[in-house]
């Protein structure tokens, strides 16, 4: 299993390839971006950065606008953000 950081680091990639995505509506590639930003601030624990961005994820993952092979990343992302311990 992947280190913690090493989740972070491949999430923050799955969302780069989310936000560069011409095929996925505008407002999820902003949030996308945005839960980008917030992965890489490593001023919150880690924890807190992870449940942070299952939140903004959450938010959009019911979009009816989102593309079939979009949303299976998006649980896909949740998936490894979840694997993140909080404390």
């Amino acid at each position: 299993m992947a280190s913690p950081d090493e989740t972070i680091r491949i999430c923050i990639q799955m969302l780069q390839n989310i936000s560069e995505d011409s095929t996925i509506p505008r407002n999820i590639r902003r949030v996308a971006d945005a839960t980008k930003t917030v992965l890489q601030d490593e001023s919150r624990s880690i924890g807190l950065r992870a449940a942070t961005a299952i939140s903004m994820i959450d938010e959009i993952s019911n979009d009816p606008n989102m593309p079939v092979h979009a949303r299976t990343r998006i649980w896909e992302l949740v998936s490894q953000l979840e694997t993140v311990p909080l404390d």
